[in-house]
């Protein structure tokens, strides 16, 4: 089974990758982003994951975004470093990278469009972890890589020393139990989908990779303490502060609502790289009336 000194727990941020109005990257803004980020006590650093609009980013940009991400965080956070791919080689030059930027670890999302089968995804997985020493978690999100990854596949990837846990997007309450089971107790499960933060950690999960952290940080990581520290009642009183800032966020493609609420606190602005269109007016609204009713704007 997996065995490694990195321990990822609590709230870390699949965080976005601000842009300038003509789309641009805007490396100061991300910057500052990151290190408020930091200040308001996350647990841990995502770049470059579909969050941040990996899709759509050149190489160059990916890797500098990991490392101004890297720069920033001076070892004070763990990064995980985004570093999918449907080309193996692909991905493996993007871990390669992110181990040399100084990454703690990389996020491996399973083979989009490609629609491997599970030995597919086993040599996938297989050849990053042993081409790169670096822990590795698997990104198992089958809605938007239509494939998904088992929990027997994934308990033979766990006995590979740099394959260390999973951020699971399922939505699948179950899933931690049996991953639990198949991967062992020290395997890293983190929760992909925020309104699940609270059940999935219930079910055996570790905390969270989510999207909700750009612009709530500080709540979703003191949701993650209470827990952590057997204040339930005071979690579950910031879970339901928070449902309708996920619910929002959400109502589009990610991260339209998201960015456009970093752009109302002065993080980012709005913009998303075609073919993400601006969201709609509707949207707009919705956005601002949640984070008015969580508290996030005042």
């Amino acid at each position: 089974m997996s065995a490694t000194p990195l321990r990822l727990q609590g709230q870390l941020t699949a965080l976005i990758t601000p842009m300038r109005p003509d789309g641009g990257l805007d490396e100061k803004a991300f910057a500052d982003f990151v290190e408020w980020q930091i200040a308001e006590g996350i647990d841990g650093l995502v770049p470059v994951g579909t969050t941040g609009e990996s899709p759509t980013l050149s190489h160059d940009e990916h890797k500098r975004v990991v490392e101004i991400c890297v720069e920033v965080a001076r070892g004070r956070v763990p990064v995980v470093a985004g570093a999918g791919s449907n080309s193996t080689a692909e991905a493996i030059d993007f871990a390669q990278h992110a181990k040399k930027a100084g990454a703690d670890a990389t996020l491996v999302v399973t083979p989009y469009y490609n629609k491997p089968t599970q030995e597919g995804m086993y040599q996938h997985f297989m050849a990053i972890a042993e081409a790169v020493d670096l822990p590795m978690l698997i990104y198992n999100i089958p809605g938007r890589s239509v494939i998904d990854m088992t929990p027997e596949t994934m308990g033979r990837l766990a006995r590979h020393k740099n394959i260390v846990g999973v951020k699971d997007a399922t939505a699948n309450l179950a899933r931690p139990l049996h991953q639990r089971a198949t991967c062992g107790a020290d395997f890293i499960q983190l929760s992909g989908e925020d309104h699940t933060m609270l059940a999935f950690n219930a079910s055996g999960g570790h905390g969270c990779i989510s999207v909700t952290s750009n612009i709530a940080p500080r709540l979703c990581a003191d949701l993650q303490r209470a827990w952590r520290e057997g204040r339930v009642c005071e979690a579950m009183q910031i879970q339901d502060r928070l449902l309708p800032v996920h619910d929002a966020l959400f109502c589009e493609t990610s991260p339209g609502p998201v960015k456009y609420a970093a752009s109302l606190l002065g993080k980012s602005s709005a913009f998303c790289r075609l073919p993400l269109a601006p969201i709609a007016e509707s949207t707009r609204v919705r956005v601002e009336a949640a984070m008015r009713g969580a508290g996030l704007l005042n």
